[in-house]
């Protein structure tokens, strides 16, 4: 058993064989499919852990997007997923995001007794705490020459320092920061 299903199976699911992949909830970048689904996932998996979800829900979140302008498509969810993570410290238990290299969330609820958890993975993908440092960023353009999609997944210690397309056009300086003409996706 891994340190990760001993983290987001209760007992008694360990004992009944269930799988990690049984307790995820997979949310769209955009957002959820209904108002409320997030949340209610998240109060179920406190109950699985024999706590009381108090103040899981969303909806200041909600009442704060609704007033704010400024949101953009994708706003929501990250809004959502913050608060979260602090109602839930309160709860002893932590929001992870399995990271399966797709636009969309998969979150787990984690019982961490207030420990940050690192290393873990799941089908030999990363599984980090909602709001902890990636252990491996994606960095993906469109090279301003020759307009070929340039796509890397670096080390969080590593840059691209000096890198250029294969058309011999510079990507990036010395320090690793794109350069003027390049602009880099989402």
């Amino acid at each position: 058993m891994t340190e990760l299903e001993e983290l987001v199976l209760s007992p008694d699911e360990r004992a009944r064989g269930l799988r990690v992949d049984s307790v995820v909830f997979t949310m769209d970048w955009a957002g959820e499919d209904c108002p409320g689904q997030l949340a209610a996932f998240v109060a179920d998996r406190v109950r699985a852990f024999g706590a009381e979800p108090t103040g899981v829900d969303t909806d200041v979140v909600y009442r704060a997007a609704e007033a704010d302008p400024t949101l953009r498509r994708g706003d929501f969810p990250v809004r959502q997923l913050d608060h979260l993570s602090g109602v839930l410290a309160d709860l002893r238990c932590s929001l992870m995001v399995w990271e399966n290299g797709t636009d969309a969330y998969e979150i787990l609820v984690a019982l961490t007794d207030g420990r940050e958890p690192t290393g873990l993975t799941y089908e030999d993908l990363p599984v980090r705490v909602w709001g902890s440092e990636p252990e491996v960023t994606l960095v993906s353009l469109d090279c301003p020459s020759c307009s070929q999609m340039l796509v890397w997944e670096l080390p969080a210690d590593q840059t691209l320092a000096d890198e250029c397309c294969d058309c011999g056009a510079a990507l990036f300086d010395a320090t690793g920061r794109a350069l003027p003409h390049v602009t880099l996706h989402g």
